[in-house]
């Protein structure tokens, strides 16, 4: 829910895709999560969002990984809300994705509505085995469409929780396009929008203002090297430090 001050601020500084040739500050070994994460709890992040790297630096959902990753996590950066990441990313199935939260059991994960719905029979064991475990989901909607799926699955039974949370992705990691601000509000204004926990991240140099625009009726947004790795004149963030500053800010200046 959002807070008193606004919404609470989530850091991606990892995703699938981008690497060290992209961003020579983009963590891709644990003890580099781990060191991001401190500097992100310090710099004002609630809570992380993680991926991991298998030993050749591509995205990966082994469970031992992410325990690894979890546990290092906590030790640089204590108290700090880890949600895991299920995205396929083009590589992995939903029985897969599946699977992660199962050997996982994770109290926090993301699930793309668009990835898990190739399969809905495995989307439906998924829903059930992550309310058996106990798993927080937040459902990622990459269109306002998708939330018409939400909420079929909603009325089947298959999502037990009376406000599911939800993320909205603004703009397009591929083919690249920045986020604008009237996304937020196609999303928040459509059919079946309220009675959500929502919270959005953006993609491109417009990700601070994108976000500050939806800030009002958002529980969380996300920021990270995942969504953005430049500032608005195009030049390289310095650190994984620089999108919670900017966001702080974007959100500051909105205030006044």
């Amino acid at each position: 829910m959002t807070t008193a001050n606004g919404p609470r601020i989530m850091v991606a500084p990892t995703g699938a895709r981008r690497g060290k040739a992209d961003h020579p500050a983009l963590p891709e070994t644990i003890e580099e999560i781990a060191a991001t994460a401190s500097l992100c709890q310090n710099a004002g992040a609630q809570a992380l969002h993680l991926h991991v790297r298998d030993a050749h630096g591509r995205h990966s959902l082994d469970a031992g990984l992410y325990r690894e990753a979890m546990a290092a996590v906590s030790a640089t950066a204590p108290d700090l809300p880890i949600q895991i990441t299920t995205e396929a990313a083009g590589i992995y199935t939903p029985a897969q994705q599946r699977a992660c939260l199962t050997a996982l059991r994770p109290g926090w994960a993301s699930v793309a509505i668009r990835e898990v719905v190739q399969d809905p029979a495995e989307a439906q064991r998924l829903y059930a085995e992550a309310a058996e475990a106990g798993t927080r989901l937040q459902h990622i909607l990459h269109r306002p469409e998708d939330l018409a799926l939400l909420r079929h699955w909603q009325a089947q039974g298959w999502l037990r929780d009376p406000a599911p949370e939800v993320i909205g992705v603004l703009g397009r990691y591929a083919p690249p396009r920045p986020a604008c601000t009237q996304e937020a509000d196609q999303f928040l204004t459509a059919p079946d929008a309220d009675g959500l926990s929502w919270s959005f991240c953006a993609f491109g140099l417009t990700e601070p203002r994108a976000l500050a625009h939806a800030a009002a009726q958002s529980d969380w947004l996300r920021v990270g090297f995942e969504n953005n790795i430049h500032t608005e004149d195009g030049r390289l963030l310095p650190d994984m430090a620089a999108p919670i500053r900017n966001l702080q800010a974007a959100l500051a200046q909105r205030k006044d």
